[in-house]
């Protein structure tokens, strides 16, 4: 990661240990700050001239990048309230600053049909060659358990041999994100995926490699092998749409985080055809999934299902002319 520069270095690498603590990613937040640490860098400001007229100014210089705004935006404002609450500065000099208005995002949604079809795509495309088998294999457990279990695609890729729990049937998900610990069921099914899974990773992996999900010199699966098998299936088995802005909405492509979006999708439209509310499953399904807050899984409510979703996108095309 490139280091800071500004004379606000200091602040920003103090200020991203203590959201790091809270369980915020680095990358995330070294990128939103980049920006503002070359902007100080550029017009030779420090700290005591970042005023609400400064900002007001760059809001203004980047009104043809309104989104890159909008995430500098964001890292900027926790900035000045965390310097704020440390009396570093007196007032947050963006209260009064706006975001740019925001699309309306649309997630890809896998109905169940496809991602059955993703999950055999991908287990067919696990290579026969011993030193590659593995790996393969390893993909499609992240996969299946991103689809299944509604995981984020780190949290399978930092599992290790302990986390599981063949006896229970369970994997302990440790401090991911907002430094959520949680214990989650596995579905049968998925259980004797992983059963097998470990009984072929026990007789190829002559190491001592800890994660379940092994990748080279006893670190973890990469997310680029993941992501390119990924996408090599989504494209083979031909739902591969891409990622389409019409007049204020913004229509996902899929990726691995799909996954995460469908299972509680089609979660909660399973619940709804059995005649029971979405809204009283929205705790559960909340803590299942590791949100802090229900209402963060109350979200996926805004699309029904893989077919709701795609008639949206139909008619944005259609209207495009209108809208």
């Amino acid at each position: 990661m490139k280091p800071f520069n500004s004379p606000l270095a200091g602040l920003f690498r103090q200020y991203i240990d203590y959201r790091i603590s809270l369980g915020y990613r680095k990358r995330d937040l070294s990128r939103q700050l980049r920006v503002l640490d070359q902007i100080v860098i550029g017009r030779g400001a420090g700290l005591h001239d970042l005023n609400p007229s400064f900002f007001l100014d760059l809001r203004i210089a980047f009104k043809d990048r309104p989104n890159v705004f909008n995430t500098t935006l964001l890292g900027m404002r926790g900035f000045f309230h965390y310097l704020t609450r440390c009396q570093i500065v007196c007032d947050n000099p963006l209260n009064d600053i706006h975001a740019y208005p925001k699309n309306a995002f649309i997630p890809f949604v896998f109905s169940p049909d496809q991602i059955n079809q993703l999950l055999s795509a991908i287990q067919s495309a696990i290579p026969k060659d011993p030193d590659r088998f593995l790996t393969g294999f390893s993909v499609y457990i992240t996969i299946l358990l991103l689809a299944r279990c509604g995981m984020r695609i780190s949290e399978p890729l930092r599992l290790t041999l302990q986390d599981y729990n063949p006896k229970q049937g369970t994997l302990y998900i440790e401090k991911t994100k907002f430094s959520k610990d949680r214990l989650i069921p596995v579905p049968i099914a998925v259980k004797q995926e992983i059963d097998n899974y470990l009984a072929t990773r026990c007789s190829l992996v002559k190491t001592n490699n800890p994660y379940l999900l092994p990748g080279h010199n006893d670190s973890a699966l990469s997310t680029k092998v993941v992501y390119a098998l990924f996408h090599s299936a989504v494209t083979h088995i031909g739902i591969h749409q891409p990622r389409k802005t019409i007049a204020n909405t913004t229509f996902a492509h899929p990726t691995p985080h799909s996954l995460r979006h469908s299972f509680a999708i089609n979660a909660l439209k399973s619940i709804k055809e059995k005649g029971q509310s979405p809204q009283n499953a929205l705790p559960v399904l909340s803590v299942f999934m590791g949100h802090c807050k229900y209402r963060y899984t109350a979200v996926y409510l805004k699309v029904l299902d893989a077919e709701h979703r795609q008639s949206l996108v139909d008619f944005a095309i259609a209207r495009q002319d209108e809208l």
